[in-house]
């Protein structure tokens, strides 16, 4: 008979190591856990030099959430462990970040983390401790397949989504990984926090970038990389220059705030030329998107993505930042790798941002994969969708 996690073992039988970050939703889920009778071990991963982000609000990973943690898993009558993983952190996400912004990307560092930290280093330290199963408080499903391998679905509530950033997970390391809360509403969360007498019931949520404390990437990047924000030129779209700038680490595609420069009609950064050290400007249709290509590419659907796709396209829907809501797609090989075909077109599209696969737009879809946008093609580079093909996705 299969347990709540779906494991053919008594709950007390079975070990889980949780993902404590010190957070309601890590919390949750480990008293959750606990109360069902399994076997339940805390482990607080410390990922940065916390120092100036320990009083800032929505900080996460730093030592007040490391005190929380262990105070949760003290009301809880758990063992809990804290592993110091500042320097891996810093390698494999802290670094990466700075290095992708100086070469003119955005990246996500919540998805390095989740790929490289937390279901990768973390997920190893789980089997290290016998564990059956790690569970996170992430706000995302994971369904047992016909296949017998599991799924990735979108959690029940869409604002609380977290799926596009844990596209990078692969099958093996789904097996192993359990979500109590994606079917929980973040309301219930902090209900039944308060029903186990959790201290952490209203605390806030982290933010996305938890080694940013004052919230200035460009702050962060500049002491990591002395001599990164190097001086420019603002030009417009047909090359001409409209004024200077004092590093492109200070500009994201999409921004048209604190460009600088004065015009008579609002202006975006269309595209950052880390090379020349150009930035772009442009009229807000210039951001418009219809093909975007992809690297490093994870796919969790069922089968092979090659086999998948043969010689011709997967209709998809993708999701090309967290924010916004899956639209209408074709996913095919390109001579570089893999490339998406937008069927509306999006604005605003930057490389070093993900790319996330599901098979519908609505509610609980399933996530087939993902992939980092290594470039974007301008909708007027590319004849338009026809009404046909665009249908077929509708």
């Amino acid at each position: 008979m299969m347990n709540s996690l779906e494991l053919p073992k008594r709950p007390e039988d079975t070990r889980v190591v949780v993902a404590m970050s010190g957070g309601v939703d890590s919390s949750v889920t480990a008293a959750l856990l606990k109360a069902e009778g399994y076997d339940v071990v805390g482990v607080t991963l410390q990922l940065y030099d916390h120092g100036a982000a320990v009083h800032r609000k929505g900080a996460c990973c730093a030592g007040q959430d490391i005190y929380d943690a262990r105070a949760v898993a003290e009301r809880i009558g758990i063992p809990h462990y804290v592993l110091d993983y500042e320097s891996r952190f810093k390698e494999a996400v802290i670094d990466r970040f700075a290095e992708s912004y100086i070469a003119g990307e955005t990246p996500v560092p919540c998805i390095a983390c989740n790929m490289s930290i937390k279901f990768h280093d973390l997920l190893h330290t789980a089997r290290d401790l016998n564990a059956d199963v790690m569970a996170t408080g992430h706000y995302v499903s994971s369904r047992l397949l016909s296949s017998g391998r599991r799924g990735l679905f979108r959690a029940r509530e869409d604002d609380k989504d977290q799926s596009y950033f844990l596209f990078g997970t692969t099958s093996e390391q789904l097996d192993m990984l359990r979500f109590p809360l994606g079917d929980k509403s973040k309301a219930e969360t902090r209900e039944l926090a308060r029903q186990f007498e959790l201290a952490v019931a209203d605390k806030h949520d982290s933010q996305d970038i938890c080694f940013v404390p004052t919230g200035s990437y460009a702050d962060i990047i500049a002491r990591l990389k002395p001599g990164a924000a190097e001086p420019g030129e603002i030009v417009d779209i047909h090359g001409k220059t409209l004024g200077k700038h004092n590093g492109i680490i200070h500009f994201t595609v999409g921004q048209r705030r604190g460009l600088g420069i004065a015009s008579s009609a609002p202006l975006y950064v269309v595209r950052l030329d880390a090379e020349s050290r150009r930035v772009i400007v442009g009229p807000r249709e210039a951001l418009k998107t219809q093909s975007i290509t992809l690297r490093d590419v994870n796919w969790i659907g069922d089968g092979d993505i090659d086999d998948v796709l043969g010689n011709g396209r997967l209709e998809v829907h993708v999701k090309v930042r967290s924010s916004r809501p899956p639209q209408a797609a074709w996913l095919r090989r390109s001579a570089g790798g893999y490339e998406v075909d937008l069927v509306d077109g999006e604005h605003g599209v930057s490389p070093g941002q993900a790319c996330v696969f599901y098979d519908t737009a609505e509610g609980q879809a399933r996530v087939l994969g993902g992939g980092f946008i290594r470039g974007a093609v301008a909708a007027g580079e590319r004849p338009p969708v026809s009404e046909e093909a665009r249908a077929s996705v509708a």
